[in-house]
């Protein structure tokens, strides 16, 4: 319900607005008619939602990974629908994350600019500091120095900051009637100048082609500036993605019956076996160290062809666990091959007398896995299938640890503590009713702070994806 929600962008009258007003395609009509094909990996499409500036789901800009003219691609493209395209800083925050893909995975970028530029009321959270709105330009330059193309599309308003970004571009297109370019609209004009001046005149299509230069090609039409960006990009010099062999078993159980699999109490965990024999190819899976620290599952086997170490969690981390995981990603590391994470971490009590010898020397062997896994110079994709609590969610490559992409299925909760750990009911004597308020509000807090819901809205991971899916993703 949620993604339909955000595919409906700022809501049926304002894609009317945009689309019949002001005469321009909808985002996602844009991105159908670049795309080769359908297939799209939308990249934390509920960024923003309940966040406290309004509930703007999409936060106004939508990225994603696709293909173009067989190459793939990052697309950052601006959703005018919701505000009008401005940036609040959690879009600042979706489009610094998209051009890290990008960077990391030497993807060309598209950029569809549409924006009002950056929501004023919330400057101070979105322009000054380094991780703020300029990185985004700085990106730019970087990715160029590095041999990473990046085209864009003036597509609508391009107003103040959001100006830079089709002028920091190799090659851009302007549509005629619909794209302008400016650091400052007609109305500040007037208010500055008093001169009055039409949007044309002052940073319209034909005044950017053919006179100032920031524009390299001019479109009469939408259609036509994406057919002429998939022009420019199958002139880029850079070879297709190469055409694997598509033949590959599916796995011996329908991975539908991963919803059912899907960990729903977080205190205990299932035997992870089940979730790989619905996710590898032929339920085929070459265990690592089977019968050591079996707390943990490490192995060999491939998703939709492709080759991995999967490190999956069957249990506590325990000592020998953690010594057998540190081996494996060493393993991967050593061989070149990608590494998956599947994260169901089981949350240790929140109390004293649990800590003992056997506690602190695991956390010699956790420190040690957590070094592997840090220095592993192979791809790893985490994937959150259940809890993931604590420092074991760091050993097991949570996003501190700095994974290729880190997706989360719906009932996964990321928190320091599983709140559940908590009593609200105070021991006799012990506190009183404000101790115990207190005690309630924290569970609460923790419960809310922890869900899925909670943790894609703020960018901690590139989106909730369905367990069933899991395989394409």
């Amino acid at each position: 319900e949620l993604l339909e929600r955000v595919r409906k962008g700022g809501g049926e009258n304002a894609i009317q607005r945009h689309t019949q007003r002001n005469k321009k395609l909808f985002v996602r009509e844009r991105l159908r008619l670049l795309l080769d094909e359908e297939d799209f990996l939308e990249l934390s499409p509920l960024a923003g939602l309940h966040m406290p500036y309004g509930d703007v789901p999409a936060a106004g800009c939508l990225t994603g990974i696709g293909k173009i003219c067989g190459i793939w691609c990052v697309f950052l493209a601006s959703d005018a629908t919701v505000k009008g395209g401005t940036i609040y800083p959690i879009g600042v925050k979706k489009q610094l994350r998209a051009q890290e893909i990008a960077m990391e995975n030497r993807l060309l970028s598209v950029h569809l600019v549409d924006s009002g530029g950056a929501f004023l009321p919330l400057q101070s959270e979105l322009f000054p500091d380094k991780l703020h709105g300029g990185r985004i330009f700085y990106n730019e330059a970087i990715m160029s120095a590095m041999g990473i193309p990046q085209v864009a599309v003036v597509c609508g308003s391009c107003v103040a900051g959001g100006a830079y970004v089709p002028t920091m571009a190799e090659e851009s297109v302007i549509i005629d009637k619909i794209g302008t370019l400016f650091l400052a609209g007609p109305p500040l004009v007037k208010a500055a100048t008093g001169e009055d001046v039409s949007p044309e005149d002052l940073g319209g299509a034909r005044l950017h082609s053919q006179v100032s230069g920031c524009a390299d090609h001019f479109a009469a039409s939408e259609e036509e500036a994406y057919e002429c960006i998939r022009s420019v990009i199958s002139a880029l010099n850079r070879d297709p993605a190469p055409e694997r062999d598509t033949e590959h078993d599916s796995p011996l159980y329908s991975p539908e019956e991963l919803l059912g699999l899907a960990p729903h109490h977080y205190g205990c965990t299932l035997p992870v076996t089940l979730i790989l024999s619905r996710v590898v190819d032929g339920s085929r899976f070459q265990e690592f160290k089977a019968n050591y620290g079996t707390t943990l599952v490490t192995g060999f086997g491939h998703v939709e062809g492709h080759l991995l170490g999967i490190v999956a969690n069957n249990g506590e981390l325990c000592h020998d666990a953690a010594l057998k995981g540190r081996h494996f990603v060493q393993l991967c590391g050593q061989r070149g091959i990608p590494i998956l994470f599947l994260q169901n971490t089981a949350p240790q009590p929140a109390d004293p007398t649990s800590i003992s010898q056997a506690h602190s020397h695991r956390l010699k062997a956790q420190a040690s896995m957590m070094a592997a896994v840090a220095c592993a110079a192979v791809p790893k994709i985490t994937i959150v299938i259940g809890g993931s609590f604590g420092s074991e969610s760091y050993v097991m490559c949570g996003r501190s640890f700095s994974p290729n992409f880190l997706f989360l299925w719906p009932n996964a909760r990321v928190a320091l503590v599983d709140s559940r750990h908590f009593s609200t009911v105070p021991q006799a004597g012990d506190s009183d009713c404000a101790d115990e308020r207190e005690l309630k509000q924290l569970k609460a807090r923790l419960e809310e702070e922890s869900s899925a819901f909670y943790s894609s809205a703020r960018l901690w991971d590139d989106g909730i994806i369905l367990p069933q899916n899991t395989r394409k993703v």
